[in-house]
């Protein structure tokens, strides 16, 4: 299987300035997507510079380190592994060659047909040097130019053959050849920033870079950025469909960013606000798991008239525990992270709101939290519906038998997490609270059925799951 990633890319193109300060602020900005680690590669005169380093991205790139990136144009890359060991080998952006040239690629997503296209590489003579989807793509890219000669043209071909969701920032020489997967699974936006322009996973990155977002890249768009514009842009064949990953407004990314044109924030408190209606429950406190579900927790609290409270301080030096590597370390840091605010839980009924459940592990370890802080009943409201089957797009969720809600039923997961009552979001209540159509949505983790042929799958486009 490939190294299957939930990162974040930036890419910078500028006249009169060095990137790499632009990539570290737009790298800063997308941290919560990737804490393994980080890198950079900037080229100067077609001269590359290149840094990775594990941990987070303040603790690889101080100012010496940025110092000796040189050159106005490059590209940033954290990364949250799903699969594969976290180790610096496996760090982005890589260096590669595409015949005669030096290029470098990072990427957030998955190739679903990862095998089939590298099998078909290796029997044309490519050589692969390690078992990741982003040198598949790379020297699938490669071997188009070599017949094309035109990277605009070889990235387009190249695409064809890439079934999956994906977000790629590919430097060639001078130039930023960013792009999209044909249904814009995975986010991607361009925008401007002093001196020129820049593209990222998410709107913050943007604007963090001192910069303004214009918009999201289309589906399947490839955009050039040279000299501090964008020269030009193509598309790569695609249907016109788009299957945009529910889960970004769910969770992963930042409740200031803005994606496909919907506020993460106006989202989430249309999630709380429709969960209050679909679920109600007597109760004294409404409280969030920070961060990202309290937007939730206000929206419900406003729709239920429950009074709100900040019941779980988070420790602002630990990150996001879904994101780490493995579940161990997961369960061991929430105890680290998250703490009951003394007394305020005390003989009181809590209304314990959480984004999403996954495999149930960590929030366990929050409702017992919740409990042996003296709360006398624990209700649990989910602004996700259940996760029931695999993500083939770069979220960590491979094997249904992780995944909670697979095999049980509400109350089945209650007794799982040690809550007195579970209720989900409904499937139709998460499509209007995002905005899109549920065609326009990929909800293949909660439906099993995906917006693409997955080999992996046994029955492809089957079904949707039983309803529990």
């Amino acid at each position: 299987m490939p190294a299957r990633e939930f990162c974040g890319v930036v890419g910078v193109s500028l006249q009169g300035k060095g990137a790499a300060p632009y990539l570290f602020r737009g790298l800063r900005a997308l941290q919560h997507r990737g804490q393994e680690s980080a890198g950079i590669v900037t080229s100067s005169h077609g001269t590359f510079y290149q840094r990775r380093g594990m941990g987070l991205v303040h603790e690889i790139f101080g100012q010496e380190l940025l110092d000796v990136l040189r050159g106005p144009v490059g590209i940033g890359h954290v990364r949250y592994s799903t699969t594969g060991t976290s180790d610096l080998e496996n760090a982005q952006p890589i260096l590669v060659k595409v015949r005669d040239q030096d290029a470098a690629i990072a990427h957030n997503g998955d190739i679903a047909n990862f095998e089939r296209v590298r099998h078909r590489l290796q029997s044309q003579g490519v050589d692969l040097l390690g078992n990741a989807d982003t040198e598949t793509m790379a020297q699938t890219i490669a071997l188009e130019y070599g017949r094309t000669r035109d990277f605009d043209a070889a990235i387009r071909r190249a695409c064809t053959e890439l079934v999956g969701g994906y977000a790629v920032v590919f430097l060639v020489g001078s130039r930023v050849y960013a792009f999209r997967d044909p249904l814009a699974i995975r986010p991607l936006v361009l925008g401007t920033v002093e001196g020129g322009v820049a593209v990222a996973s998410e709107s913050v990155a943007i604007e963090l870079m001192g910069g303004k977002t214009l918009r999201d890249l289309a589906p399947g768009e490839v955009v050039v950025l040279d000299r501090g514009q964008v020269a030009h842009t193509s598309s790569i064949p695609n249907s016109g469909e788009r299957a945009h990953c529910m889960f970004e407004w769910v969770y992963f990314s930042r409740p200031d960013s803005v994606v496909e044109r919907q506020p993460v924030y106006d989202v989430r408190y249309r999630i709380g606000q429709r969960l209050a209606k679909e679920s109600p429950v007597e109760a004294d406190l409404v409280v969030p798991v920070p961060d990202s579900a309290r937007p939730q927790g206000l929206g419900f609290s406003a729709a239920s008239g429950i009074p709100y409270a900040e019941g779980l301080i988070k420790n602002r030096f630990v990150e996001r525990t879904f994101i780490l590597p493995d579940q161990k370390r997961r369960e061991s840091e929430v105890r680290v992270k998250l703490h009951p605010v003394p007394g305020l839980l005390r003989a009181k009924r809590i209304v314990l709101l959480d984004d999403s459940i996954v495999r149930g592990t960590t929030l366990r370890e929050i409702v017992g939290m919740v409990r042996a802080a003296g709360a006398t009943r624990v209700d649990v409201r989910v602004g996700c519906p259940p996760i029931r089957a695999p993500c083939y797009f770069g979220i960590d969720m491979k094997e249904r038998k992780e995944l909670v809600a697979f095999d049980r039923d509400e109350t089945g997961v209650a007794g799982a997490i040690g809550a007195d009552s579970v209720h989900y979001l409904s499937i139709d209540g998460l499509v209007e609270a995002i905005g899109f159509r549920s065609e326009e949505l990929c909800l293949g983790c909660l439906t099993g059925r995906y917006p693409v042929e997955v080999p992996e799958e046994r029955h492809r486009f089957q079904k949707a799951l039983t309803e529990f």
